[in-house]
């Protein structure tokens, strides 16, 4: 057998502990199937002192990661410190500079400086490998990289953050507000003490950008995204979308269009019937279309110590057995432009959530507008909120309009001229339908 691959972990917090966990239980496991061991030689961390539940005895420590990361006791340089600069690029690019393999959780990182960072280490002929950056436990870099090269793909899109689905998810089963959802999710760890990237959806735009240059052979753009969080979400769309057969999903789409790539991060309806509805609470979904295979979905936790160590490990292996491929699929230097997209018609319409004056004339200033702008209403639904009618004092009543396909700019337009008229109470709530069939 050839002789041990020694790693340096850079980062001791749940995953990288978790990691250190892994090689120890499954060390022989992983020797066997990659034809050499694999030991844990150094460690790097802010604080020595901290008790992390694994025994760091055995490994060097190293304050500073990037002296590690340019330490001959290392021939791969594992990445858990965060953060798309400082640190965590530093260390990263000494790595690499230095010929040392380098292993990744950081999705901002790649987000930001993935193309740079994939010509450096292709320059230097190691590997630089992230499938914890995607999904966390769910092999899908692997899959793009290599199961799904002999498709042409035109569409990926999924469930990237499992914070946001656990809160989409209780609000549904139990009708509990999206603020009650949230601090539960903090209280149960799902969610961070700020949880402002990842129900913004700045997360999620991170983990798309890089699945759509995996995708599509183009540089990572990720400063081209539509990004819509989940903050506007309320108790009323998610009843609103069951009875139309529907759930809401914050989804993450990339898609080739014939104007470019689409990129797009929203809260959408997905019809009940659809593979990716299904999926709940902290779990992850990511759905890809090829030409040849048809769709392709993998589920599994998008979070998580256990399962990001799981990703880490695995990349680690395929470095011990000597497997190849480039960074994001094409070499770094045939990657195309990334082109972005006009706004296009997204099938199966947009749901819209108004709150109408009841006063006569109302419904027929939305009709007209909605008219005008060439938009055709599949159906208007209008739900009394109990207060009674005072011609005087008209309460707004909830409004539910489905349209027809259409384009995103048609809809906005008509919205800002139904504000203007003074016929609806706030901002109107639109959420896409889209077709995942």
């Amino acid at each position: 057998m050839a002789k041990a691959l020694k790693v340096g972990v850079a980062g001791l917090g749940t995953v990288g502990a978790s990691l250190v966990r892994l090689l120890s239980v499954h060390g022989a496991k992983i020797a066997k199937n990659a034809g050499r061991a694999v030991e844990v030689s150094a460690v790097s961390a802010r604080d020595k002192t901290r008790d992390r539940g694994v025994d760091l005895s055995a490994m060097t420590w190293f304050s500073d990661p990037v002296e590690m990361a340019r330490s001959a006791k290392i021939d791969v340089f594992v990445e858990l410190i965060g953060g798309d600069s400082g640190p965590a690029e530093d260390s990263v690019r000494a790595a690499l500079a230095r010929g040392v393999h380098v292993v990744t959780a950081n999705k901002a990182l790649l987000a930001r400086h993935g193309v740079s960072l994939a010509g450096l280490a292709e320059a230097n002929g190691v590997c630089l490998n992230y499938e914890a950056a995607v999904a966390g436990g769910i092999p899908i870099v692997k899959t793009m990289r290599e199961t799904l090269a002999g498709n042409e793909v035109s569409r990926v899109y999924g469930i990237l953050n499992g914070t946001c689905n656990y809160i989409l998810t209780r609000m549904e089963a139990e009708g509990i507000s999206f603020e009650d959802c949230l601090a539960e999710a903090q209280r149960l760890g799902y969610a961070e003490a700020d949880p402002t990237f990842d129900i913004e959806g700045n997360d999620t735009a991170h983990k798309l950008a890089i699945l759509t240059s995996l995708a599509f052979g183009t540089k990572i753009s990720d400063d081209t995204i539509y990004i819509e969080g989940i903050t506007s979400i309320t108790t009323a769309d998610i009843q609103a979308a069951d009875e139309l057969g529907y759930r809401i999903k914050l989804l993450g789409v990339a898609q080739r269009t014939d104007t470019g790539i689409e990129q797009r991060v929203h809260p959408t309806m997905v019809p009940k019937s659809s593979a990716i509805a299904r999926i709940d609470g902290v779990l992850n979904a990511v759905a890809v279309d090829g030409d040849f295979v048809g769709e392709v979905v993998l589920v599994g936790p998008g979070a998580g110590g256990s399962a990001t160590a799981s990703s880490v490990a695995a990349d680690i292996a395929d470095i011990a057995r000597g497997d190849r491929t480039p960074v994001l699929g094409a070499p770094a230097g045939e990657l195309e432009d990334y082109i972005r997209a006009r706004m296009r018609k997204h099938e199966g319409g947009y749901y819209i959530r108004l709150a109408v004056y009841d006063r006569p004339g109302a419904f027929a200033e939305i009709a007209t507008c909605m008219a005008t702008a060439g938009i055709s209403l599949e159906s208007i639904v209008q739900r009394r909120n109990g207060t009674p009618y005072d011609v005087q004092d008209a309460a707004p009543q909830p409004v539910i309009l489905i349209t027809h396909e259409t384009t995103e700019e048609a809809v906005k337009a008509a919205l800002e001229v139904i504000l203007s008229k003074g016929v609806v109470a706030d901002q109107p709530q639109m959420i896409r339908i889209e077709n995942m069939n």
